[in-house]
């Protein structure tokens, strides 16, 4: 019966090894699925994002071609009427060596044609000569003041030597065609910079200038301060690490680098697999947390159905041999016989409330624990030969610890009893009480056959087994007993081969 017992339980080991072994492999087959899938949607989203780059880049840079036309078509604009005023100025000297009256009309109609560019035409003391094209503030100015030299502070007068101590100054401006349409084109290159970080869609996208130091625009990015140079070096950076940089021309800014990324679209979907392991895993971890906690209440109940049954089924043969005494001693039997069976029927009693309180919370007081292994160790001695040797090593002083008497004194005798199996009936049992920290602490110590290290857990485990005889429950629920009706801790300490095993019982100082 044993030896099928053994064999059902060894069946049922191996069966839940395949079964986690099979899971193992289903869960490794899904991760590998998923990393595998996300890299080609990866790769797929890159791609189609590199098109896109390529389709914008080459946007930008017709785009930029329009603007660098434009500003070369201001140039020239600029240079035609920088031309009109050097010809004013050259009209003005020959003024002043002509009198011929037909040349002159001619010259003064060359100077009236000029209806677009702002000019003044001052003494050496700054008195206005001639004036055209002036706003209406200036319109009866006499005087180059500070005002009027600010206006025309954008360039350098023409100077005009009447005699070798008389001169005249040609002071003048960008017409006022020009300085709108040069608004106009600062206005376009504004637009097409925020066009430039805004056309790129969801793609981070950074506008610096020629030297890769200044940020001048940009999109899809997050940057706390553009002035400070460490942050915009280490932006700038890694923008480039990742892809090379377009090299554009605008006006006002001459050549520029546009740098761009990644979208954080792709970001996401590359960091997703590992955010959904994550979360299976919590998901897996919380489910194998409920799923204990449930088989533990099961066993549980496992344990408080078997106890309370074995309780009431010793009952009955019990409250039998209680009356069959009475009858013995009623009718003559000897005292010595029915004072042997009635400490038999006490220990009965004994064992039938210890499995009676299993399931319910035990009553715990603050005893002397010297009392209760003393106990334990004169019954075991009574029930074992002369070839087991006990023997006890107690503090100086009394410990109280509060403890389940009954239940205690069975964890005691169920490790006593591995202890007399392990050694096979010939050794000693050494028992150590010391405390610390407010603990005390039971060592209970063989000379039988050890436990191999990687059994120091198995051994707690209901079933587990090394007799040829019995259940394996005993240390089972001794652990049980321990942590948690008192709170406390039983373990293997130590334990050598052929040598001997210590347990330890830890518990709370009262």
């Amino acid at each position: 019966m044993n030896f099928l017992r053994r064999i059902s339980g060894f069946d049922l080991s191996l069966r839940k090894q395949r079964w986690k072994l099979l899971l193992f492999v289903f869960a490794t087959a899904i991760v590998a699925a998923s990393l595998y899938f996300t890299d080609i949607i990866v790769r797929r989203i890159a791609e189609d994002e590199r098109v896109k780059v390529e389709i914008w880049a080459d946007a930008i840079e017709k785009r930029v071609s329009l603007v660098q036309y434009t500003a070369e078509f201001f140039e020239i604009i600029r240079a035609e009427e920088r031309k009109r005023v050097d010809l004013q100025a050259q009209v003005q000297r020959r003024l002043i060596r002509t009198y011929n009256s037909e040349e002159l009309n001619f010259l003064m109609e060359v100077i009236r044609s000029n209806t677009t560019i702002p000019v003044v035409l001052v003494d050496e003391d700054g008195e206005i000569i001639s004036r055209n094209n002036l706003d209406e503030r200036f319109a009866h100015a006499s005087v180059m003041d500070d005002e009027l030299m600010a206006y025309f502070s954008e360039y350098e007068p023409i100077e005009i030597v009447i005699t070798r101590n008389i001169r005249q100054y040609i002071y003048y401006r960008d017409s006022r065609v020009f300085t709108e349409l040069r608004e106009v084109l600062e206005d376009l290159t504004e637009s097409f910079i925020s066009d430039l970080v805004i056309s790129s869609a969801n793609i981070p996208v950074i506008l610096t200038d020629s030297a890769k130091t200044h940020i001048i625009n940009y999109g899809n990015i997050e940057i706390n301060d553009l002035d400070d140079p460490l942050e915009v070096e280490a932006v700038i950076g890694a923008m480039a690490t990742r892809n090379p940089p377009l090299t554009i021309y605008l006006p006002t800014y001459g050549v520029c680098h546009v740098f761009y990324s990644h979208s954080y679209l792709i970001t996401l979907i590359r960091y997703f697999p590992v955010a959904q392991l994550l979360v299976i895993g919590i998901f897996l971890l919380i489910a194998y947390i409920l799923f204990s906690i449930a088989r533990n209440s099961e066993q549980n109940l496992v344990w408080v159905g078997m106890s309370k049954e074995t309780a009431h089924q010793l009952g009955t043969p019990l409250s039998s041999l209680m009356a069959w005494v009475e009858l013995l001693r009623m009718k003559g039997a000897d005292e010595e016989t029915i004072r042997e069976m009635n400490k038999d029927i006490q220990r009965l009693e004994n064992i039938t409330e210890r499995f009676s309180k299993i399931g319910s919370l035990p009553r715990l007081e603050a005893v002397a624990i010297e009392e209760i292994i003393g106990e334990s160790i004169t019954y075991m001695k009574t029930r074992t030969s002369d070839q087991i040797r006990f023997s006890v090593e107690y503090p100086d002083g009394q410990l109280l610890v509060p403890l389940n008497t009954n239940l205690f004194g069975w964890v005691l005798e169920n490790i006593m009893k591995n202890a007399m199996d392990a050694m096979e009936g010939s050794g000693s049992i050494h028992i150590k009480v010391t405390a610390a920290n407010r603990h005390v602490f039971v060592d209970i110590s063989d000379t039988g056959k050890g436990i191999p290290p990687s059994k120091f857990k198995s051994v707690f485990k209901p079933g587990y087994t090394s007799k040829k005889r019995g259940w394996g429950l005993g240390l089972s629920l001794s652990k049980r007993i321990i942590e948690n009706y008192h709170k406390g801790k039983l373990f293997v300490k130590a334990s050598e081969l052929n040598k001997g095993t210590t347990f330890r019982i830890v518990l709370r100082a009262a």
